[in-house]
């Protein structure tokens, strides 16, 4: 099934207002980075005048059939034409949605099939890789990605992680826009209190367990809370016992956006630590917050925004490297408090706003 969903045009607008189809897939039960995406693009466009369509499929992860599936039910979608609605432009934001047919398809690429690309030789993808028709698999969509995505044009990604990944696998060029966190206006700081917060799925490749196994090397008094649910939280809270962390380490779930929103406020620092993270709202929502981000240095994305010293901290994938960050800025707090000021500086300087989004995406 299509889910499609309409933003209608602001009357009073340009004159040059255009019917845009935003291509995306629907992931039932997992809310990301991409619906966040989503939900700030399709008003975004709205609010220039444009009319827009939201156009989804379901999409699987698994089994490999399924993948499969996906990929030849876009590869036959046609949107040139809907309903009797001629179609001016079609903005492809996920994998498989740029294999569609459409003559003016541009892109803005959250991130490829990554099971297949930059994860395949990893610990995070070795149960995918093991299954049968993997291999199979990850030949069939660098093809096809490299077919489709050179269709595309302009062809943007969210993050020059993203860009750089698509130039090493596909040979395709292409140029990041960053865009705002959703609710970015609302995000403030408070006076810090002694706890890292720590926001994100509860995924093996975000790597809160680097977080826990740091808190049993942390010397001074501070608690570390993670918000955030998953298929990892089971093997997470065996972690935390195994250590005898219970004092120290907080699982609260997923919060609201407002509690969300408070955390960061209240919290001392930052931790987020991904392996290869496309881009990272939390970094940028730590930012926004006023809060020095404690990173690593094969974290992707959010080396494109944290300056070592200056706005967090760059550190190896390593706990107790973790733990010495962590104790440097509860014992030197104005200190922290200061690094997360600049950081908050460095976003301002960025001018990310989705007014240039859609100004990159709509140019002729």
């Amino acid at each position: 099934a299509i889910i499609c969903g309409r933003a209608s045009r602001l009357r009073g607008h340009r004159a040059q207002s255009v019917k845009i189809v935003v291509a995306t897939v629907q992931t039932p039960f997992i809310h990301g980075g991409a619906e966040y995406l989503i939900q700030g693009l399709v008003p975004a466009l709205a609010a220039k005048g444009h009319t827009v369509e939201r156009v989804a499929m379901p999409f699987r992860f698994s089994p490999v059939e399924q993948v499969r599936r996906s990929m030849e039910l876009w590869e036959t979608e046609d949107l040139t034409v809907l309903n009797g609605h001629q179609v001016d432009r079609v903005i492809c934001t996920q994998f498989p949605t740029y294999y569609l047919a459409h003559p003016r398809k541009a892109t803005w690429l959250l991130h490829q099939y990554r099971a297949v690309y930059d994860l395949w030789e990893t610990p995070f993808c070795a149960g995918f890789r093991g299954e049968p028709g993997t291999r199979e698999l990850r030949d069939a969509i660098t093809a096809a990605d490299t077919q489709h995505l050179a269709e595309c044009s302009p062809r943007y990604t969210i993050a020059a992680n993203v860009s750089a990944r698509l130039q090493r696998y596909n040979r395709i060029s292409s140029a990041p826009i960053y865009h705002p966190p959703f609710m970015a206006e609302e995000f403030h700081a408070e006076p810090p209190e002694p706890f890292v917060f720590v926001p994100s799925r509860l995924e093996e490749a975000k790597r809160q367990d680097l977080l826990i196994r740091a808190m049993a090397h942390v010397r001074t008094r501070i608690i570390a809370v993670i918000a955030g649910d998953g298929g990892q939280k089971a093997k997470l809270d065996r972690l935390v016992a195994e250590l005898g962390l219970e004092h120290c380490v907080k699982f609260i779930g997923r919060p609201t956006d407002e509690e969300k929103i408070g955390l960061y406020a209240r919290s001392l620092c930052v931790f987020f630590g991904p392996y290869d993270e496309d881009y990272g709202y939390v970094t940028l929502e730590a930012m926004l917050a006023a809060k020095p981000v404690i990173t690593c240095e094969d974290s992707g994305g959010p080396l494109e925004f944290v300056v070592a010293g200056r706005t967090g901290c760059i550190v190896p994938p390593d706990p107790q490297e973790i733990a010495a960050a962590i104790d440097e800025l509860n014992t030197n707090r104005a200190r922290a408090v200061q690094m997360g000021a600049e950081g908050r500086q460095r976003y301002d300087e960025l001018e990310i706003s989705w007014d240039a989004v859609v100004e990159k995406l709509t140019a002729a």
